[in-house]
């Protein structure tokens, strides 16, 4: 009887794992090309072969989303000039997973945006409002005030970063660059205001002040958003001091040309 019921059972046996067998090849193909399909989901993007018109496109895409990041500033108050609320150390663990959740989406793609960094917009940004100032200065004098706007823009960008990382900010040097640039971008459309309203009506000493305070203001706070990322909160102070220095010489050349 137990042979018989071997012998009964055997075929079974086998009909079951010729069916698995059967189920398991076709499982085995979903899975391969599965991977297949993710492995060319994830690879490294190329743009070689793309055309040029779709790079430089991209590239501008990516200019004017950061320049909308400078124009529009976080959803949380700072406590102070230093930095947001909601924005904290890497280095914090537990701390800062609970402050990033209270942060919103907003926030949180503004972040994103700055640490994207590319060097494209600053140096159209310090380009236009260089060409603004020559502009407005007497013709033997245009090349040293271009001169003179274009350096002040990328040494005292770099003088930033580097204050920054002696304090002990583990930041990246372009990365700073990128958004100290970016964040010009205010005070170069206050001094084009500031030229188109000099021929008219308009063109008074304490309007100048005020759109360029109004720049001022805005230029720093989008700034120190960044710089207090990476900067201990109780030397945030020493991180954000050159931050208005710089602006500060920038509005004082608008004032001056």
């Amino acid at each position: 009887m137990q042979t018989g019921q071997q012998q009964w059972a055997d075929p079974s046996l086998s009909a079951q794992g010729g069916m698995m067998g059967g189920t398991g090849g076709p499982a085995m193909g979903g899975n391969m090309n599965a991977n297949a399909h993710e492995e060319a989901l994830f690879q490294p993007y190329s743009t070689l072969d793309e055309p040029v018109l779709e790079t430089i496109m991209r590239d501008v895409r990516a200019v004017i989303s950061k320049l909308k990041v400078v124009m529009l500033p976080l959803d949380r108050t700072p406590h102070f000039v230093g930095g947001y609320t909601g924005v904290s150390q890497s280095d914090q663990g537990a701390e800062q997973t609970a402050q990033d959740d209270e942060m919103s989406e907003n926030d949180r793609k503004v972040i994103q945006e700055l640490k994207d960094w590319d060097l494209w917009g600053p140096l159209i940004v310090c380009l236009a409002l260089a060409v603004l100032l020559s502009f407005k200065a007497p013709t033997n004098q245009a090349s040293l005030v271009f001169a003179s706007v274009f350096i002040t823009v990328w040494c005292g960008s770099a003088v930033v970063t580097i204050n920054a990382q002696l304090l002990g900010g583990n930041i990246s040097f372009f990365q700073s660059v990128c958004v100290l640039g970016y964040c010009i971008f205010p005070m170069t459309m206050a001094a084009l205001v500031i030229d188109l309203l000099k021929p008219t009506w308009f063109s008074w000493a304490w309007l100048d002040l005020v759109f360029l305070a109004a720049a001022f203001l805005w230029a720093t706070r989008a700034s120190s958003v960044f710089i207090g990322l990476y900067v201990k909160r109780e030397r945030r102070f020493l991180a954000v001091f050159p931050v208005l220095f710089f602006y500060t010489f920038v509005a004082w050349l608008i004032l001056l040309f």
